[in-house]
């Protein structure tokens, strides 16, 4: 059995939170100690799934199913059911918001991929709204999502943002497919995979191309007044946000800059810039509608090139490889690929992009003259 780290795998990083702890007054302080707690709970149950290697087998279906709970701001999930699929309506703009957002990344994963739900099985999507008081994040438990309704000071209710639910959601993908350990690179790697497709579902139900997305994970999440503009930001990782109270955005977008610690378990919310910069470096490039070529490939690597203990170049390589097993070898989508890759510092052998020559023919040996050493 593999060695689990204990993990807070929430939209909010806990730099950030712990930057907050340092920095804010009284009531900020005993609110971030709050959301600490809550989400280590609420994560317990996720660390045991991880240590079962899978999920254990739910209920299929052959269609969406969908259901938000109301925890009333208790602590106790799921809570009282207030929507579903065929049945009653909410008003509740937190519970219209994460029934849309879950069917959103549905759809996505179904129209792009044939990917039933999160599991591949038809997995019902489960959420809870209204969790604690002022809880400052949203998270996938390993079951289901759960989301806070943030404070109004620093952070909007946390179903504001569909990249962010679909973050969140593509941990549950992650955690059925590669099962990505969560620690150091193969833990960046699985929180650059849920912006990857996160931003992927915000994309894809928006109508963007490359080019007109924004490239914010997060975006709306910040409360007015709050000096940024999200979480996290794949374009320009390091910018998303330089608040007093939040602290400075401290992702690298190259590894000359990548951040060596033994907190966030290795830096996996930090150090998850470097691939996601290399994300954007492709999609733009290729331009167009980033889920109909960029995506395919990270989704392939993803579900069938990945160990759970997989590097950056173990990943870099990966991707070159399906490129050229989706585009062809040597095809442009692959030598993007690989030159995206070189830009933030992780250069991979030519060979990979070379196109094999065929070997001569036979035939060709037979007519050709032999040549005798001079006497």
């Amino acid at each position: 059995m593999r060695k689990i780290h204990h993990q807070t795998c929430s939209v909010i990083p806990p730099h950030m939170l712990r930057h907050l702890a340092e920095h804010g007054d009284d009531y900020t302080r005993e609110r971030v100690a709050s959301t600490l707690y809550h989400s280590q709970q609420i994560t317990a149950g996720r660390t045991a799934t991880l240590i079962a290697e899978r999920a254990d087998a739910a209920p299929s279906s052959s269609r969406k199913v969908r259901r938000v709970y109301d925890a009333r701001h208790k602590q106790t999930l799921p809570g009282k059911l207030v929507m579903g699929d065929g049945k009653a309506v909410s008003t509740d703009i937190e519970a219209m918001e994460a029934f849309d957002g879950c069917g959103a990344t549905y759809d996505f994963f179904a129209k792009i991929f044939g990917r039933k739900s999160i599991d591949g099985k038809g997995l019902p999507l489960i959420s809870t709204v209204h969790y604690g008081t002022n809880f400052d994040n949203a998270m996938w438990n390993g079951k289901q999502m759960v989301y806070g309704d943030g404070d109004g000071k620093l952070f909007n209710r946390f179903t504001i943002a569909l990249d962010v639910i679909g973050h969140e959601l593509t941990h549950g993908v992650t955690q059925y497919t590669a099962a990505l350990e969560y620690h150091d690179q193969s833990g960046a790697l699985n929180e650059h995979l849920s912006d990857v497709f996160g931003i992927m579902v915000k994309q894809f139900t928006l109508g963007q191309t490359a080019s007109q997305s924004d490239w914010l994970i997060g975006a709306g999440l910040l409360a007015p007044g709050v000096r940024g503009k999200a979480i996290r930001s794949m374009k320009a990782p390091g910018t998303a946000y330089d608040d007093p109270s939040l602290g400075r955005d401290p992702q690298p977008a190259h590894m000359r800059n990548y951040v060596g610690s033994d907190d966030d378990n290795g830096g996996v919310h930090v150090n998850s810039g470097i691939p996601n910069h290399a994300f954007y470096l492709v999609a733009t490039a290729l331009g167009g509608n980033a889920w109909l070529v960029a995506a395919p490939i990270w989704y392939r690597v993803l579900t069938t090139k990945l160990s759970a203990h997989a590097d950056f170049q173990d990943f870099a390589t990966a991707t070159v490889v399906a490129a050229g097993e989706e585009f062809g070898v040597g095809s442009r989508v692959q030598t993007t690929v690989a030159e995206a890759w070189s830009q933030v510092g992780l250069p991979l052998p030519p060979s990979l992009t070379r196109k094999k020559q065929p070997p001569p023919s036979r035939a060709k040996w037979r007519n050709r003259p032999l040549r005798r050493k001079a006497a």
